[in-house]
C-alpha cells in the first residue's frame, strides 16, 4: 500500500459540503476552470458565497426567466365595469343637489292639502229650517210655524223640521219649504256649496254624489298618472298634472251650477292626486335607504300643516271659492319645475329607460358638482348608442311575477281596510248615539291623529321594521273596533272617545305605512302603477262613507262589523310581506321578485364550516 500524502486534504462528502453556487449568466465570465471537479474544494481557497441573498431555486425548477407582469401602460383591454346602480345614480347628484330636490318635492304638499282635504268644509250642512216671511223669528213663531219631527239619523232626536212647514199657520197639514231656507252657520265656512245652492232636503242627495265623484276622481288620477309616470317619465307626468290642477282649480272656482261643480271637481281630484302620487315617487327615488323614512315623514307632516292651514284660511275666508282659490293659485309657482335644469328627471327612471341624451345631461350636471364621486361605472351606460324612449316592460314576465302580485294584493287589501274604517272612528259617537261632537273637534282630532301617526312611524319603523309596526297598528285598529262594537253600552263617553282616538290613530298609521311599504318593495319599472293601484283600492274603501250618508247612515253598524273582521284577517296577511328596512329600491321585475319572506319552517343556520369527523361505523 502506498502512503498517503500528508499535505493533501481528504475528500469532502456530499452531505457535508456547502450548497453549490448559482451559475452566473452567460454574459459574465467565470473565474473557475471548467475542468476542475466540483466535488473537491481547496483549503486555501475562500469560502464559496452565493452572489444573491435569495436561496437557490430547487433543482426541479427550470432556469428560464419568469415572465414579468404587463406594464401599467400596456395595451391589454381593461375588463368592463358594471353599469351604475340606482344608489350610485342618486349619490352622483351630490348631497346639496339632492337635498334641494327633496325640499322642492315636499313643498307642494302644503297646498295640495287645500284641494284634497277641503271636502268636509265644502259639504258641511249647518242647522237649517224653512224661511218664514215673518220679520221677527222668535221661538214662539218657530214653534207655531214649523212641525217637530225626528232628526235624520240613528239617534232619533226630536227637533224642528228642516224641510217642512205648516200651511197658513194651521197645524193640520204640512208642505215643503216654499221660500227657501234659513241657515244657522256656527262652524266652518259661512257660504259653502250647501248654503249657496240649497243642497238640503230633496236636493241633499247631490252632496253624497259630489263626494263619490271626488273619490272616483282620486281613484282615476292615481291609476292613470301612476301608469304615465312609469311609461313617459316622472317629470313629464308631474308637469302635466300641475297644469291640469291649475286649470281645473280655476274652473271649479267659477262654477255657476252644482252639476258643473261636480264635473270639474272630479277632474281636479284626478289631477291633484296625480301631482301627489308623482311627487311621492320622485321623493322616494331621490333618497338612499337611510333617508327614505325621514323624508317621507317630513312630507307627511307638511301635509298635516297644510290641513291645519286650510282650517285657518276657512275661518278667514267667507266663501268656498276663496278657499279653493287660495290652494290652486300657489300651485302656479310650481310650474317652474318644467324649466330645464330646475327639477330633473328621476335618476332611477333614467337608468331604467337607458336614454342616452338625458343621461349625458345628467352626467354634465354630475361633473359640474363639487361634491360628487367619480365612478367609472357611468361610462358604459353613457356610451350606449341605441337609446329607447321608455322602459321596456314585458307583460308576460309581469303576469308570471307571482311574488310581486302577492305583495301588491296584500298591501292593497290593507289599504282598502285602513281607508274605509277611518270614517267609522271619526263619526262613531254621532252614528251610534246621535250625540256627535262639533265639527272643529273632529277635524282637529283627525288631523292631529295623522300628525301623531307620522311621528310614531319616524320613531319606530327604522328600529322595529316595516312589518312589525304595520302588524302592531293593524292589531290596534282591529281591537279598538271590536271594543267599540261589543262594549259600547258599557262604556262611558270618555272611554268611547279614547278608543275612537286610538282606532283613528292606528288607521292613519296603517294607511301611511302601507303606501311607503308599497313604494319600497315594488320595482321602479312598475312603481307608479303599483302605488296608484294601492291608493285606488283605498279609495274604494272610502266610498262607504258617502254611500252611508246617502242612506242617512242606515247600515252603519253592519259596515263597521265587516271592516273590523277584515282588519283581523289583514293581520294574518301581513306575515306574508317581506321586510324593506334599509334595503335598496328594486329596479326590475327580477329585483322585485327577490323581495319575499323566507318560509316559516326554514331553520336558521350559520355559515361556519365544521370539521369532518370520522364515522365510527366505518
Amino acid at each position: 500500500m502506498s502512503e498517503s500524502n500528508p499535505d493533501s486534504s481528504p475528500p469532502v462528502a456530499l452531505e457535508d459540503r456547502a450548497p453549490p453556487p448559482i451559475t452566473p449568466p452567460p454574459s459574465r465570465a467565470s473565474t473557475s476552470s471548467p475542468d476542475s471537479p466540483l466535488e473537491m474544494a481547496s483549503p486555501d481557497s475562500p469560502p464559496l458565497v452565493s452572489p444573491s441573498p435569495c436561496p437557490p431555486p430547487p433543482p426541479s425548477l427550470p432556469s428560464s426567466p419568469v415572465p414579468s407582469s404587463p406594464a401599467p401602460c400596456s395595451s391589454l383591454p381593461v375588463p368592463p365595469s358594471l353599469p351604475p346602480t340606482g344608489e350610485v345614480m342618486v349619490l352622483a347628484l351630490g348631497r346639496r343637489k339632492q337635498r334641494v330636490l327633496i325640499a322642492l318635492s315636499i313643498l307642494p304638499n302644503l297646498f295640495l292639502a287645500f284641494l284634497l282635504s277641503s271636502g268636509p268644509l265644502l259639504t258641511l250642512s249647518p242647522p237649517h229650517h224653512c224661511h218664514l216671511p215673518s220679520v221677527t223669528l222668535s221661538p214662539e213663531v218657530l214653534n207655531a210655524s214649523l212641525p217637530w219631527e225626528k232628526v235624520p239619523g240613528p239617534g232619533g232626536v226630536l227637533g224642528l223640521s228642516q224641510c217642512k212647514e205648516y200651511v197658513n199657520g194651521s197645524k193640520s197639514a204640512t208642505v215643503d219649504c216654499r221660500f227657501g231656507w234659513d241657515y244657522n252657520v256656527t262652524e266652518g265656512l259661512r257660504h259653502n256649496i250647501v248654503t249657496e245652492w240649497d243642497l238640503v232636503c230633496d236636493w241633499y242627495w247631490l252632496v253624497p254624489v259630489e263626494e263619490v265623484c271626488f273619490i272616483l276622481g282620486v281613484l282615476t288620477g292615481s291609476l292613470t298618472m301612476g301608469y304615465a309616470a312609469d311609461r313617459v317619465g316622472r317629470s313629464k307626468t308631474l308637469l302635466t298634472s300641475l297644469v291640469l290642477t291649475v286649470v281645473c282649480g280655476v274652473l271649479v272656482c267659477i262654477s255657476p251650477y252644482p252639476t258643473i261643480f261636480i264635473i270639474t271637481r272630479f277632474f281636479l281630484a284626478a289631477a291633484s292626486s296625480g301631482v301627489y302620487l308623482t311627487l311621492y315617487i320622485i321623493r322616494l327615488e331621490l333618497c338612499e335607504p337611510s333617508l327614505r323614512l325621514v323624508v317621507t315623514t317630513l312630507a307627511g307632516l307638511m301635509t298635516v300643516a297644510g290641513q291645519l292651514l286650510l282650517l285657518a284660511v276657512a275661518l278667514g275666508c267667507s266663501t268656498w271659492r276663496c278657499m279653493l282659490g287660495a290652494g290652486a293659485a300657489p300651485l302656479t309657482l310650481f310650474l317652474t319645475y318644467g324649466i330645464p335644469g330646475v327639477f330633473p328627471e328621476s335618476p332611477r327612471w333614467l337608468l331604467l329607460s337607458e336614454r342616452s341624451a338625458d343621461l349625458n345631461s345628467f352626467s354634465e350636471r354630475r361633473s359640474s358638482s363639487r361634491d360628487v364621486r367619480d365612478d367609472e361605472r357611468f361610462t358604459e351606460l353613457e356610451s350606449e348608442l341605441a337609446p329607447t324612449s321608455k322602459p321596456h316592460l314585458s307583460f308576460h314576465e309581469l303576469f308570471h311575477s307571482k311574488n310581486i302580485w302577492k305583495n301588491m294584493c296584500v298591501l292593497g287589501f290593507i289599504s282598502f281596510i285602513s281607508h274605509g274604517i277611518t270614517h267609522c272612528y271619526s263619526s262613531f259617537r254621532g252614528d251610534v248615539r246621535g250625540t256627535g261632537p262639533s265639527f272643529y273637534w273632529m277635524y282637529l282630532l283627525s288631523v292631529c291623529a295623522g300628525g301623531g301617526a307620522w311621528l310614531l312611524l319616524w320613531a319606530t319603523v327604522n328600529r322595529c321594521g316595516r312589518r312589525g309596526i304595520l302588524l302592531l297598528s293593524m292589531t290596534m285598529m282591529g281591537l279598538a273596533s271590536l271594543i267599540l262594537l261589543g262594549l259600547m253600552k258599557y262604556l262611558s263617553e270618555t272611554a268611547i272617545t279614547i278608543f275612537s282616538v286610538v282606532g283613528l290613530f292606528a288607521s292613519q298609521a296603517t294607511t301611511s305605512l302601507c303606501i311607503l311599504f308599497t313604494a319600497e318593495i315594488m320595482p321602479t319599472i312598475i312603481r307608479g302603477s303599483s302605488v296608484g293601484t294601492v291608493l285606488a283600492l283605498g279609495c274604494i274603501g272610502r266610498l262607504s262613507s258617502p254611500l252611508m250618508d246617502l242612506r242617512n247612515h242606515y247600515g252603519y253598524f253592519l259596515n263597521h262589523v265587516v271592516y273590523s273582521c277584515l282588519a283581523l284577517l289583514a293581520v294574518l296577511s301581513i306575515l306574508l310581506l317581506p321586510e324593506s328596512k334599509r334595503k335598496p329600491l328594486p329596479q326590475t321585475l327580477a329585483d322585485g321578485e327577490q323581495y319575499k319572506r323566507p318560509p316559516l319552517s326554514r331553520r336558521r343556520r350559520d355559515n361556519v364550516p365544521l370539521l369532518a369527523t370520522p364515522n365510527p361505523e366505518t
